[in-house]
């Protein structure tokens, strides 16, 4: 089972970028679709956007699509969230997951977001602050 270890965290300006890094240790990293959370302060934790194991499929909330994107280096075992166009509403603990049990069955965006919670190995997070 993979364990994710999120990086690349920190304070930015409005209108900013940010790269998130997710490095995955453990075995078959390529067998696990991986996705991107995130909680701010006194809400409930949001799918951001994941991405299947053999790069086929990509999902992303309305709230960020344009801004942000998921990719994957699968030598590296490393899946990225690019963020540009930040926000202060942007602002939250940001979360890896990796889930084996592909997430991506369903094309609902609601059930792969269960599939993750349910499923998935979580990373301890990493903080981005977006000032105004």
């Amino acid at each position: 089972q993979v364990q994710p270890v999120e990086s690349g965290g920190g304070l930015v300006q409005a209108g900013g970028s940010l790269r998130l890094s997710c490095a995955a240790s453990g075995r078959s990293f390529s067998s696990y679709s991986m996705g991107w959370f995130r909680q701010a302060p006194g809400k409930e934790r949001e799918f951001v956007a994941g991405l299947s194991w053999n790069g086929e499929r990509i999902l992303d909330a309305d709230s960020v699509r344009g801004r942000f994107t998921i990719s994957r280096d699968y030598a590296k075992n490393t899946v990225y969230l690019q963020m540009s166009s930040l926000k202060p509403e942007d602002t939250a603990d940001y979360y890896c997951v990796a889930d084996l049990l592909n997430p991506f069955h369903s094309d609902s965006l609601a059930i792969t977001t269960s599939h993750f919670k349910d499923f998935g190995s979580w990373g301890q997070g990493t903080q981005v602050t977006v000032s105004s």
